[in-house]
């Protein structure tokens, strides 16, 4: 295990949550066991977390805060850590999403990312080649923290109907993904549309996109393609993306018929517990 102090703390986020921990530590006269004790985890952990051998969870950290009564340091720099742990070429959409004062996205091929489950994302995470996959799930769950702001992005999701009907992560976490979709639908500024099968060919047929808007700076549209993220406000391709995205909204079910749909494929699909589950292939 690597000795915390050979850690340079300006190398990254993680770097510094775990020198900066032991330094917090060593200065109220903790060893990892007993800090391990009154926080309720293991000195093992503390250990890991200090020699950035585990990712640290914005609960650990609100924990150690009240701990060491450091006024909300580590529940602050723990935001900074979980994004570092996101792809780089994705780091700069989440910064923008997280600026964002209005989203809206197609997707054609699963739930929105700042839409889904933990156990979901984990699903999804998992097809892809990381070697950390806990450190992607909690970064996708911190994302999501910018809907809980007083003030969260009025967001507008369209979802093919197939991300409905896709089983990832087998029947149990596709019943409480749509569940938590319906939940979501409650929420005035969140509005999500299905795009049923029934219509066809689309505006969209070549791929999903998010557009975000900005009370201070110029609109941006985002899409992906097999291993990176582009980011873009040239005036001609906003335009033209917004056009799509009108047609399929125009398209899609209204909202109300959307989570009409949504409860009936989770009831016919995945509401029966006799059945066994089934478990999407990577």
């Amino acid at each position: 295990m690597a000795n915390i102090q050979t850690l340079d703390p300006s190398a990254s986020p993680l770097d510094y949550y775990g020198w900066e921990l032991r330094r917090q530590r060593e200065a109220h006269g903790l060893n990892q066991g007993r800090l391990g004790e009154i926080i309720f985890c293991t000195g093992s952990l503390i250990g890991q977390i200090e020699t950035t051998k585990k990712i640290p969870t914005r609960d650990f950290s609100e924990r150690v805060d009240a701990a060491l009564g450091t006024d909300g340091t580590f529940s602050r720099l723990i935001g900074l850590v979980l994004r570092s742990q996101l792809p780089t070429w994705f780091q700069p959409y989440a910064e923008m999403e997280a600026k964002a004062s209005y989203i809206s996205t197609y997707q054609a091929q699963v739930v929105y990312g700042l839409l889904q489950t933990e156990e979901y994302a984990r699903a999804v995470l998992a097809t892809g080649m990381s070697d950390d996959l806990n450190g992607l799930v909690a970064a996708r769950v911190e994302r999501q923290r910018i809907l809980d702001r007083e003030q969260p992005p009025l967001t507008w999701v369209v979802l093919d109907e197939s991300v409905l009907l896709r089983p990832i992560g087998g029947r149990e976490v596709m019943r409480r993904q749509l569940a938590h979709l319906l939940e979501l639908t409650g929420h005035r500024w969140m509005h999500v549309q299905v795009l049923p099968n029934t219509a066809g060919a689309h505006a969209s047929l070549d791929g999903t996109f998010n557009l975000l808007r900005f009370d201070d700076d110029p609109d941006i549209i985002y899409t992906e393609d097999l291993i990176s993220g582009h980011m873009t406000a040239n005036p001609e391709i906003l335009r033209e993306a917004s056009r799509r995205y009108a047609r399929l909204q125009a398209a899609a079910l209204s909202v109300e018929d959307s989570a009409a749909l949504i409860a009936r494929v989770l009831e016919e699909r995945y509401g029966d517990r006799s059945q066994p589950e089934e478990h999407a292939v990577a």
